[in-house]
């Protein structure tokens, strides 16, 4: 999902692009990676030595003997090393510790206030982290790689937040250079719908390369997943459709400063706004969802609104990204199909019919550990790629070499 090769000046390696054959789990013998890289075998087994010197790589059960002794395999050894996921919401935090291959070897969710600034909530992620390497008995030093997600934008880049409404001091806040002063992992940071995307395409939608992934929660947003690679824009804010207008917002004034946003009158906290305003006693999207499970036709049809508004934009979105997946995650899908049958109606009678041929519009797969499992994928797609294996085995090999 995201680009980790070197560029065009780095020098070649050859321990870490020999990996990048076994490392989708195939065991094989050194002969078939000599065929497969056309290197010689002598130069194949210096190059497996630095992958098995870090645990990497290590053998498996012998292939079939054509006769005489059996060839030995090596493969990859998911829990040679680990990386942690974290999913940082505004009110809530979820960690887990992963293998290579993304199997989770123990998780932790607990309340926090994001809002309460970086250095406290990354001081509670450490301590996390440390709580779960001790449940699985393992030491900082396996963890190779890092994925957050935060409700913000993000320079990618860099790692740090630009400008996030609802989390007041990260602004810039170097959050990769402040974590490497307590683990030595590599660290990625995104915006929580991107990562909600990865998982959910990742872990819902595997064989889609077009899809949209869009939570709708206490903020609206979505993360755009194209020709199997997800699209962040110029500055990151790709997805942002939460402040597009659309038609009945009407002059509704919006926290980021503009009136009329699809955010101010199809979030959580906008549904539940307008149930007030017909006598409800409604103040969270729990609430919403508690009065629709009720029947409660007023929240039936304010939810379907939603969607509608929701909709309105989202067919524009198809008429420009072309999807053929639209899922819908966050809080608000627990409505179940209300919200979705509002976003259909519109969609489907907006669009193109050749664009919504074969479009699915479909809740979301994952659910609620959709942004969990897109932070371990974005961890491990940089632990197993070139520049991460480098990390690993440049040292190793230079012994190997020398020796």
């Amino acid at each position: 999902m995201v680009d980790f090769t070197r560029t065009a000046a780095s020098p070649p390696v050859g321990a870490s692009e020999l990996f990048q054959i076994l490392r989708d789990g195939v065991p094989r013998t050194r002969a078939e990676l000599a065929a497969l890289t056309g290197l010689a075998r002598s130069t194949i087994a210096v190059r497996l030595d630095a992958l098995v010197d870090v645990g990497l790589v290590g053998p498996v059960e012998t292939a079939a003997s054509t006769g005489g002794r059996p060839p030995a395999q090596v493969a990859l050894v998911p829990r040679a090393r680990l990386v942690v996921a974290a999913d940082l919401g505004a009110s809530h935090g979820r960690v887990a510790v992963t293998d290579l291959v993304g199997a989770p070897l123990a998780t932790r969710e607990a309340a926090i206030d994001i809002a309460a600034g970086p250095v406290p909530t990354l001081t509670w992620l450490v301590e996390t982290v440390d709580a779960l390497l001790d449940e699985v008995g393992r030491a900082r030093d396996d963890v190779v790689a890092m994925g957050i997600g935060v409700p913000g934008p993000v320079e990618f880049s860099t790692g740090r937040p630009a400008n996030p409404p609802i989390m007041p001091g990260w602004d810039g806040f170097d959050v990769p250079g402040w974590l490497r002063g307590h683990l030595s992992a590599h660290v990625l940071l995104d915006n929580d719908v991107n990562i909600a995307a990865l998982g959910e395409r990742a872990h819902g939608w595997p064989d889609v390369d077009h899809l949209l992934f869009v939570k709708v929660a206490t903020g609206i947003g979505s993360g755009i997943v194209s020709d199997g690679q997800l699209r962040r824009g110029a500055q990151g804010t790709a997805g942002d459709i939460g402040h597009v207008r659309v038609s009945r917002a009407g002059d509704v004034p919006c926290h980021c400063g503009n009136t009329g946003c699809l955010e101010a009158v199809a979030s959580g906290p906008a549904i539940a706004r307008a149930l007030r305003a017909k006598g409800h006693d409604v103040h969270t999207s729990g609430d919403v969802i508690a009065l629709v499970e009720r029947s409660e036709l007023d929240a039936i049809g304010a939810v379907r609104q939603a969607g509608r508004d929701i909709g309105e934009v989202l067919a524009t979105c198809v008429s420009l990204v072309n999807p053929s997946v639209i899922a819908l995650g966050g809080s608000i899908t627990r409505a179940g199909e209300h919200l979705l049958a509002g976003v259909r109606e519109v969609v489907y009678a907006r669009s193109m019919p050749l664009a919504t041929e074969h479009l699915v519009i479909a809740q979301s797969r994952a659910g609620s550990v959709a942004a969990l499992q897109g932070a371990a994928a974005l961890a491990i797609g940089y632990a197993l790629s070139p520049a991460g294996v480098d990390e690993l085995v440049a040292p190793a090999e230079g012994r190997a070499l020398v020796s």
